[in-house]
């Protein structure tokens, strides 16, 4: 199972919820909860890129061994750069032009493509033992309670996950503001990611969330067509088919994205 962050602040936890949360402090996106021994845990941060989108500035990954901090083309441990790819106590760090793994004897693996997108893999022991904006991993869904104005909204539950710094000077989102319905977006959005590349990921991802996702990209982006606002969740949907096992044909061309 997978949990993963990309592009206009969507999140997608273990359990299957998709929510949006634009938070730009540090967050705990998944840790394991147990309250006596902490096996690992995972925070990031975003800010807004000089063209305006956001993106993830750092993550830092804790084990009992080892503290790991990965910023775009730099890996560092223990406060140390390192040359990937680089082993140590039972994790491996790997990096190519695009993507930096971590892979972890404990049961993670985590993979970020150095700018907006992260997707962290954990093994079934870790079963309703996370907490985190990945949630807590049980195998139940809690959409409906967590995004229809019930017990919390979304923007309360990030804010929950905020990692207190003395220091840090980040404002918590304005949970009182609603997202817009930005419906006249669906058909575009819906064309995109049922397009013949995507035939073999129709049964094995819930469609719909991805088409929802993609039509707050477009309101956010108001109109301007740079290749943030349409590619990423795109980009996404493709990469969680094949973590699924589909096989995603080519959608990107010369002219889009």
């Amino acid at each position: 199972y997978v949990c993963s962050t990309w592009g206009n602040n969507h999140f997608k936890t273990f359990d299957g919820d998709m929510f949006q949360f634009p938070g730009k402090c540090e967050y705990n996106f998944v840790s394991d909860c147990r309250d006596a021994y902490k096996e690992f845990s995972v925070h990031i941060q975003r800010a807004l890129s000089s063209d305006g989108h956001p993106e993830i500035q750092y993550i830092l990954v804790k084990t009992k061994d080892m503290t790991i901090l990965l910023k775009p083309n730099l890996a560092v441990v223990e406060g140390q750069i390192v040359k990937t790819p680089y082993y140590a106590s039972g994790v491996l760090i790997e990096s190519d032009k695009i993507y930096t793994k971590i892979y972890a004897k404990l049961g993670m693996v985590l993979m970020w493509n150095q700018q907006d997108a992260l997707m962290v893999e954990l093994d079934n022991k870790f079963n309703n033992r996370t907490c985190g904006l990945c949630g807590d991993y049980n195998g139940i869904q809690i959409y409906n309670e967590f995004i229809n104005g019930g017990a919390y909204n979304s923007i309360t539950f990030g804010n929950m996950q905020k990692i207190s710094k003395p220091t840090a000077r980040c404002e918590d989102p304005d949970e009182t503001k609603a997202l817009p319905s930005c419906n006249e977006h669906r058909d575009e959005c819906q064309r995109l990611l049922t397009s013949s590349a995507f035939a073999d990921c129709r049964l094995r991802l819930n469609l719909e969330m991805y088409i929802q996702a993609c039509m707050q990209d477009k309101c956010a982006c108001d109109g301007k067509e740079d290749s943030f606002c349409l590619c990423s969740t795109i980009s996404e949907y493709s990469r969680q088919c094949s973590h699924a096992g589909g096989r995603p044909g080519q959608w990107r061309t010369d002219t889009f994205c």
